[in-house]
């Protein structure tokens, strides 16, 4: 077998195993392979990779740990090329921002600049099923919450709205980007409880954005839809600020 020829990474404050992993990524990348391709034997890797047995064991719990490699026992068994899944990558990058303190203007600095182009692309391209789908995710938060329950409810809803539309995305970074900004905002949305007290203001708000942006959208109007989600964001950023402080202010005096 021709030796490998992917060099070790030079960072020594990698442990040798992390090192080792990174080359067989590397490794994988050159030679194409695709989620579902058998990699080589331990054998085969441990003379690849010039390195000891317990190292390639290493780094393949490594990889297999970070979603990349599947290793299944039995006839037919080995170690397969993996596709991390969405919500995988949504976790590991979510544990990343875990102690980084973010606030709402840091999210919304991105959701900003992000959304409104995208809702720009997607006017007149959309199915009437994915238009559909928005309008009836609107109806969940048709009325006013009843209960700080129900407006906990409402807020997650009404950011699924946008995961909708980031899902019609053809561009999977933008996508994947605008779906884990709202899946974080959620996130700090239900941890700070940032939807207690229950404000009014940016339920009708908000709605009222959301409905006039799904009109935009069905009548292929990109400049109103840019138009109308940068409004959206702006108000909805100043709101949850609000919100944000009077987090603040019941934590301070309790």
């Amino acid at each position: 077998m021709p030796p490998a020829t992917t060099r070790l990474r030079d960072e020594p404050k990698q442990s040798r195993p992390v090192q080792v992993a990174e080359a067989i990524k590397d490794w994988v990348v050159e030679q194409g392979l695709q989620a579902g391709d058998r990699l080589p034997s331990e054998p085969e890797l441990i003379e690849r990779f010039g390195m000891a047995k317990g190292t390639i064991r290493e780094a393949m719990r490594i990889l297999e740990a970070q979603g990349l490699i599947k290793t299944r026992t039995g006839p037919g068994g080995g170690s397969f090329v993996h596709e991390v899944s969405k919500e995988r990558a949504r976790a590991l990058l979510g544990n990343y921002f875990y102690f980084k303190n973010l606030t709402i203007a840091d999210i919304y600095q991105l959701r900003r600049a992000l959304e409104p182009e995208l809702v720009a692309s997607l006017a007149g391209k959309l199915s009437e099923e994915a238009l559909g789908e928005l309008e009836d995710n609107i109806a969940i938060y048709s009325e006013p919450a009843r209960t700080l329950e129900e407006e906990r409810e409402h807020h997650i809803a009404s950011l699924r709205f946008h995961a909708l539309l980031a899902a019609q995305s053809e561009n999977a970074l933008l996508a994947f980007l605008i779906d884990f900004m709202v899946n974080m905002l959620g996130d700090l949305t239900v941890y700070r409880r940032l939807y207690s007290p229950p404000n009014i203001e940016l339920w009708s708000k908000g709605r009222d954005y959301q409905q006039r942006l799904v009109m935009a959208l069905r009548e292929g109007d990109s400049g109103a839809a840019r138009a109308i989600m940068r409004a959206h964001m702006q108000t909805a950023q100043e709101l949850m600020e609000g919100q944000e402080a009077e987090m603040l202010r019941r934590f301070i005096s309790e």
